[in-house]
C-alpha cells in the first residue's frame, strides 16, 4: 500500500518529538573525546572542535548495516538520500541537503574520484566490503576543496594497519543467490604499517525494469539482472624515522553487471552488459619539523572507466592531483597555507579533452574556552574558466557545558564537466555554478544523550540543467546555465540510551527547487528520516531499523510522481566461538514495492546471512 504525505508526516512525527525532548530518544553514543575528523578543514582535529555539521561511520556500523552497496549505508545518516537505476551496481546518485549528486566532493584515502561524464562519484564502483570508515560532511566546502564541494563532502578510509599481525575472514550468502567473500590482513611493525585486503561478491540479482512499456524503444528484457565484482585495496606506511613518514594507498575495483538496454526485441534478446572499473592510487610524504610545524605533500590519481558491451560505448575519466599544505599549531590556534594543483580528463569519443586547475588555500582554526572558530579562503584559477574565489567563516559558541550554538556562512562552485562542454549535447561558453550558504546549529550533549537542529540555505547561481535544443549540435537538447536553485532545509537528530536500548532518530525538512520554476528538483524529497534501536540480549545484539521517505518527482516538470515509503529492517550479531561471529539482516521486512526511480524496481524482503573470523 501507497504511503500518503499526510500517513507519512504521521509516522515521522515520533522523529521529530525525539529531537525536540531528548529524554525519550537518541541516534548514537556521544563520540569520544579523543575521536579526530579530518574532512572538515584537511587538518586533523577534534571532533568536539568542529563547527561543521558531520556523521562519521565507522567498520562496526557498516558490518551491522548489512548493507549491500555504499550508497546504502549512506542514506541511513541524516541529510542523505539517492537515486538507483536498479540493483546496487547500477548507476547510483546521493544528494546530500537535496543538492546535485555531483555537488559533492568524494575521496578515497586522500584520492579525489569523480566522472567528467555524468558528474559525482562512480557510487556503484565503491567496494564496500573494503571500506573501514567514513566521514560525511554536509554543506558547502568550495574554500577548502575547491571545486564539486557545492553539497558537502564524503571520504572513504580503507583499514590501516596496527601493532601486531591481524587477519579477517568474512563469508556471506543472501537473497538473490548473492555470495559474499573478503579476506586480507594488517599489521605493523619494525617503522612500517601495512593491510591488505580483497573481496568478492556475485549475485543473480533482480529484473530491473519489471515495467514493460508498449513503447518498442523503451521495452525491457524481463532477465535478473545481476552482477560480480572484484576489489582489491592495499596501504603501506614507513616511518623514516621520528619525523618523515611515507604512505602509499591503492583501491581498484572491477564489476560487471548486467542492465536492460533501450530496444529490447523479444524475438532477439541480448544481454545486456555493464563493465565498469575504478582505480585510485595515492603517495604522500609528511613531515613534522617541530611539535608546531609539519609538511604534507600528496600526489594521487583516480581512474573511472565504464563500457558497456554489446553496444559500443566507453568512456573514462582520469583525475590527477597535487598538494602541499603546511600546518603551524601555536597552543589551540591552527594555521594552515595550502597549494594544490587538479588535472582533470575525459576520453569519451570523439571526446579527448583536459583542463587543469591550480590553488592556494589559506585557513585558520581556533578553539579557546566556549568559543571555536573556522576561517577559509581559497582562489582557483582554471585553465578554462579564470579565478574563482571561495571563503568561509564559522563560529560555535558552547553556552554551557550541554549546549553550542553554531553559525557559518560559505560561498562554493562546480566548474562543468567535460562532458557538458564538449559531447554532442554541449555548450563550450558553459560557465561554472555557484553557490552562497548560510547555516545556523543548536546542540545539547550530555552522557550518552544528545539532541540537535541544523537549518540552513544553500542558494545556487547558473545551475547546469538539460534543456531543448539550443547551441549544441543535438536536436534532442543541450545543457545550459538556466536556472537558479535554492536547497533549503533543517536536520533534526537525537540521541538517548533509555532500560538498556540505545534509540536514534533523525528527520530531514526541505525544499530543494528550481527558482526559475518553482518546480522540486527531481528524486527528492521533503521530508525523509530514520529511526533506530539496539539492545543486548545474553550474547546477542539486536537492532530494529525505519526508514522514511516522502513522495518525490521523477523529472524536472513534476508531472511523474513517485510515491513515498516507509522500510523496516533488522539486523542481529552473535560470537559464534573464540575470533567467529555471525552476522544477519533481514531488509525491507514488509516487502515493500518502491522505486527510486521510475520504472526501475528495487529490492524486495532480503535476507543476509555471514560469518567473519578475526582473531583478537
Amino acid at each position: 500500500m501507497k504511503i500518503s504525505i499526510f500517513n507519512l508526516r504521521l509516522a515521522l512525527l515520533p522523529l521529530a518529538l525525539a529531537a525536540a525532548f531528548p529524554s525519550f530518544s537518541q541516534v548514537r553514543a556521544a563520540p569520544q573525546l579523543k575521536e579526530t575528523i579530518v574532512t572538515a578543514t584537511r587538518s586533523s582535529q577534534p571532533l568536539t572542535d568542529v563547527v561543521a555539521d558531520v556523521s562519521i561511520i565507522d567498520r562496526g556500523q557498516i558490518e551491522r548495516s548489512g548493507a549491500v552497496g555504499l550508497a546504502d549505508v549512506l542514506k541511513r545518516i541524516p541529510g542523505v538520500e539517492i537515486s538507483r537505476n536498479g540493483g546496487p551496481t547500477s548507476i547510483t546518485n546521493v544528494f546530500l541537503r537535496g543538492a546535485e549528486a555531483r555537488f559533492t566532493a568524494v575521496y578515497i584515502d586522500g584520492v579525489r574520484v569523480d566522472s567528467q561524464a555524468t558528474g559525482g562519484a562512480p557510487w556503484e564502483s565503491i567496494p564496500l566490503a573494503l571500506v573501514d570508515r567514513i566521514e560525511v560532511l554536509r554543506g558547502p566546502a568550495g574554500a577548502v576543496y575547491g571545486s564539486d564541494a557545492l553539497g558537502g563532502v564524503i571520504q572513504i578510509f580503507t583499514k590501516r594497519g596496527e601493532q601486531g599481525f591481524a587477519p579477517f575472514l568474512g563469508v556471506g550468502v543472501g537473497s538473490y543467490n548473492t555470495r559474499k567473500l573478503d579476506a586480507g590482513f594488517s599489521g605493523a611493525g619494525g617503522g612500517f604499517d601495512y593491510a591488505l585486503g580483497v573481496a568478492r561478491e556475485i549475485s543473480h540479482g533482480f529484473d530491473s525494469q519489471p515495467q514493460r512499456l508498449s513503447n518498442a524503444f523503451t521495452l525491457s528484457n524481463p532477465d535478473q539482472d545481476g552482477y560480480r565484482s572484484s576489489s582489491v585495496n592495499a596501504r603501506l606506511g614507513f616511518k623514516i624515522n621520528r619525523s618523515h613518514r611515507l604512505d602509499v594507498t591503492l583501491l581498484s575495483s572491477d564489476g560487471k553487471s548486467q542492465y536492460d538496454a533501450f530496444g529490447h526485441q523479444p524475438a532477439r534478446p541480448v544481454d545486456d552488459l555493464s563493465l565498469h572499473k575504478l582505480h585510485a592510487l595515492g603517495l604522500n610524504w609528511q613531515a613534522q619539523w617541530t611539535d608546531a610545524f609539519s609538511t604534507r605533500l600528496s600526489l594521487t590519481e583516480s581512474k573511472d572507466q565504464r563500457e558497456t558491451a554489446p553496444s559500443p560505448y566507453q568512456v573514462l575519466t582520469r583525475l590527477r592531483g597535487y598538494t602541499l599544505q603546511n600546518e603551524l599549531r601555536l597552543g589551540a590556534h591552527l594555521f594552515a597555507a595550502a597549494l594544490e594543483r587538479k588535472e582533470d580528463h575525459l576520453q569519451n569519443a570523439p571526446i579527448d579533452q583536459g583542463r587543469s586547475q591550480n590553488a592556494v588555500a589559506l585557513s585558520y582554526g581556533a578553539s579557546v574556552k566556549n568559543h571555536t572558530v573556522q576561517i577559509n579562503v581559497r582562489h582557483d584559477q582554471d585553465s578554462e574558466f579564470g579565478g574563482k574565489t571561495t571563503g568561509s567563516a564559522a563560529y560555535a559558541y558552547a553556552f554551557t557545558p550541554q549546549w553550542r550554538a553554531s553559525a557559518s556562512a560559505g560561498t562554493a562552485f562546480r566548474a562543468p564537466t567535460l562532458y557538458q562542454r564538449f559531447s554532442q549535447y554541449g555548450v563550450a561558453t558553459l560557465v561554472p555554478e555557484s553557490s552562497r550558504n548560510l547555516e545556523l546549529g543548536l546542540r545539547w550533549s550530555q552522557g550518552a544523550s544528545s539532541a540537535g537542529l541544523v537549518a540552513y540555505r544553500n542558494k545556487l547561481d547558473n545551475l547546469i540543467s538539460f534543456v531543448g535544443p539550443g547551441t549544441c549540435a543535438s536536436p534532442f537538447g543541450c545543457y545550459a546555465n538556466t536556472a537558479r536553485a535554492e536547497y533549503v532545509g533543517a536536520t533534526l537528530t537525537a540521541a538517548h540510551a533509555v532500560g538498556g536500548v540505545n534509540l536514534a532518530a533523525s528527520l530531514d525538512l526541505q525544499n530543494p527547487r528550481d527558482l526559475a520554476t518553482g518546480k522540486a528538483l527531481a528524486r527528492r524529497a521533503k521530508r525523509h528520516g530514520t529511526l533506530s534501536a539496539d539492545t543486548r540480549a545474553g550474547s546477542w545484539l539486536l537492532g530494529a531499523e525505519a526508514q522514511f521517505s516522502g513522495k518525490r518527482f521523477d523529472d524536472v516538470a513534476n508531472t511523474t510522481p513517485l510515491s513515498g515509503y516507509s522500510l523496516f529492517n533488522l539486523s542481529a550479531s552473535t560470537p559464534l566461538a573464540r575470533d567467529w561471529t555471525l552476522l544477519a539482516r533481514v531488509d525491507n521486512l514488509a516487502d515493500k514495492q518502491y522505486e527510486l526511480a521510475r520504472t526501475y524496481a528495487t529490492a524486495g524482503r532480503s535476507l543476509y546471512v555471514g560469518v567473519k573470523w578475526a582473531p583478537q
